[in-house]
């Protein structure tokens, strides 16, 4: 996205603005357009910012990242993982309805310092890398699958064969 168009505008709204005051403001105005210029993009990088912060709180598990190539930010998306597709179920006895849950507010996005041993890091900047998704994306990610229902690490099922000797493994 090239912010150049949106900092010109300022710059030119000021310019008008001036104009208004005399050739003393004009003069002023075109003294601080130069110097406002990085405050602009910065400020504009800001707004930004914040906006990708909304829009991925709203489409967690997926993300939006808003990258600087230059002085020119990219915006990086991160879709919601594809659901599995629907399948008819089997005939059989109809089943209790399911409660539905209350509607909670989950309000703003939350900073958290989050220390982890640096080989385990390495390894999830590797994943993150595979998928394509930035080392935060793929953190959020991977809480909001091991919150869901059944996401979780937990034992593994009884194989059909093994009978009711035990687990075979951790999976998740």
């Amino acid at each position: 996205m090239d912010l150049t168009p949106y900092v010109d505008n300022l710059r030119h709204e000021l310019a008008v603005a001036a104009e208004a005051g005399g050739d003393e403001a004009r003069a002023l105005a075109e003294r601080l357009t130069t110097p406002l210029e990085s405050a602009a993009r910065l400020t504009l990088l800001n707004a930004l910012s914040v906006a990708v912060e909304e829009i991925t709180r709203d489409l967690a598990p997926g993300s939006v990242d808003v990258r600087l190539r230059g002085l020119d930010p990219e915006f990086v998306v991160t879709p919601p993982p594809a659901s599995e597709p629907y399948e008819e179920p089997a005939p059989g006895p109809a089943a209790p309805p399911l409660p539905v849950p209350a509607d909670d507010d989950e309000g703003g996005t939350a900073r958290i310092n989050f220390r982890l041993p640096a080989h385990l890091k390495a390894r999830v900047e590797d994943a993150a890398g595979q998928e394509g998704l930035s080392v935060n994306a793929w953190l959020v990610r991977a809480v909001a699958g091991a919150l869901e229902p059944g996401g979780a690490a937990r034992p593994a099922a009884r194989g059909r064969r093994g009978g009711p000797q035990g687990f075979t493994g951790w999976v998740r």
